[in-house]
């Protein structure tokens, strides 16, 4: 009798290759976030920057440089991200999304550039 081994892979995080789970987001100046790829796949810029010439390597990490976005504007970007995971198709009530005013219109820009 024949014994069957199942094997598990388990994914661990990474943000290298094109099946990678998270993908670096980099603000201008210097700070990364890692965020799941469905999340950051919420933007079109960022779901169209990671695909066709710009798609990574095995080896090279799926990272989208920001040049213009200061790293205070990004984290508000990742929240509102994981926000709009979180609620999307919501049947309870859906808490307001606060944002300072001194951060609006950078915002604003922000989220008009990456489509979300």
């Amino acid at each position: 009798m024949t014994q069957q081994v199942l094997k598990f892979i388990v994914l661990e995080p990474t943000v290298c290759g094109a099946q990678s789970t998270h993908v670096m987001l980099i603000s201008y100046d210097g700070h990364e976030f890692i965020v799941p790829r469905e999340m950051a796949e919420l933007s079109n810029t960022i779901k169209s920057m990671m695909t066709g010439p710009f798609e990574s390597t095995e080896t090279m990490p799926n990272s989208v440089n920001l040049k213009d976005v200061p790293s205070h504007v990004l984290r508000k970007v990742c929240h509102y991200l994981a926000y709009k995971m979180r609620f999307t198709d919501h049947e309870e009530e859906i808490p307001e999304f606060e944002i300072a005013p001194e951060v609006a219109l950078q915002l604003l820009m922000t989220s008009n550039f990456l489509d979300i």
